[in-house]
């Protein structure tokens, strides 16, 4: 009998979208085609973005527009996840004052509270704010957000991603916006998304799924996988998008994933765990560079890197940080580049 794929372990995937499922405007290779695949077997599918921006019907409207099935599947943002916060806390109608794309007031108004904008203030008693990214952010609403942060006002911040791909390149995230208002305040946000386990966990109840028979696909460490490993869930970590192989190899324990694939064809691949263990198919030098031996597939190889490399961490060895030697090493075993 031929090894199940990964996704046959699980009953639901909860999946990121920038850098797994597409780059900008364009899918990223294979993506649409696995995820379809999914869907026609009946495999529950949630994607969880941390991007509040916009509402989740745009966010499908994009993933139709690249190819993917009518149905079957469902989207929810860090918006969402901030609103579902405040309804738990507010009474029905409460105004909140919302920050951010039109995905903000949107997933207030859905949960029943009143997003109330920067021009209502002045006339609407607010005693909760949510803070998202948006292009049209002003310095006027970061003031009152801060200014209603220090005066006791709830403050929900939907992610503390620094850093936004972009097609021209990164550009600031929300989390340098929200820090931008705490240079200003004594006042810490609650923030919802990645790698908090809240919008992980919005995503699983959408899906009806327990935590054995869910997986996280996400191609950053530092906000998707540390997120599946605070959710309590396991992880996929792809490497068709932010985070990189030299990342992976010195990811420590809280953000290290429970399997590793070039790109999100991976699901459709053998389901092989990540465990901290010596292979003989690498050896760390004692400068801490990795040397390859034997001839054996990618995926293998690529497994054999990881696992090596942190049980050389573990036992206190050193593993070479060079990010030259690392982008060598991905372009030797044939990964996907961020800009491909």
């Amino acid at each position: 009998m031929p090894p199940e794929p990964l996704i046959a372990r699980y009953r639901g995937l909860i999946c990121d979208l920038d850098g797994v499922v597409y780059r900008g405007a364009s899918a990223v290779p294979g993506s649409v085609e696995t995820l379809n695949h999914l869907i026609a077997d009946d495999t529950g599918v949630v994607f969880a973005t941390n991007n509040a921006s916009r509402p989740p019907d745009a966010v499908g409207e994009h993933l139709r527009e690249l190819g993917l099935a009518r149905r079957g599947w469902s989207v929810v943002t860090s918006s969402q996840a901030a609103a579902a916060y405040l309804a738990d806390r507010l009474p029905t109608r409460t105004p909140v004052f919302a920050v951010g794309g039109p995905g903000v007031a949107q997933a207030l108004a859905e949960v029943g509270l009143v997003p109330v904008g920067v021009r209502e203030l002045a006339e609407t008693h607010v005693t909760a704010v949510v803070q998202g990214l948006g292009v049209d952010v002003s310095w006027r609403e970061l003031a009152e957000v801060a200014h209603l942060a220090e005066a006791g006002a709830t403050w929900v911040a939907t992610n503390l991603d620094l850093m936004l791909p972009t097609a021209r390149g990164p550009v600031p995230g929300n989390g340098a916006l929200v820090a931008a208002v705490q240079t200003a305040t004594t006042v810490t946000p609650h923030v919802v998304g990645k790698p908090g386990a809240a919008l992980l966990d919005l995503a699983r109840r959408q899906l009806g799924t327990d935590c054995a028979q869910t997986v996280v696909c996400g191609d950053r460490l530092d906000t998707d996988i540390a997120g599946a490993n605070a959710a309590g869930v396991d992880s996929l970590f792809v490497l068709s998008g932010a985070s990189r192989l030299r990342d992976l190899v010195l990811a420590p324990p809280v953000a290290r994933p429970t399997y590793v694939a070039a790109d999100l064809t991976g699901l459709l691949e053998p389901a092989i765990r990540l465990e901290p263990v010596p292979d003989d198919l690498v050896e760390y030098a004692p400068d801490g560079v990795p040397h390859l031996h034997g001839d054996a597939d990618r995926a293998r190889l690529l497994r054999s890197v990881v696992t090596t490399a942190w049980a050389a961490a573990d036992a206190g060895r050193v593993v070479c940080g060079d990010a030259q030697l690392w982008l060598r090493l991905e372009e030797r075993l044939g990964l996907v580049p961020v800009q491909a």
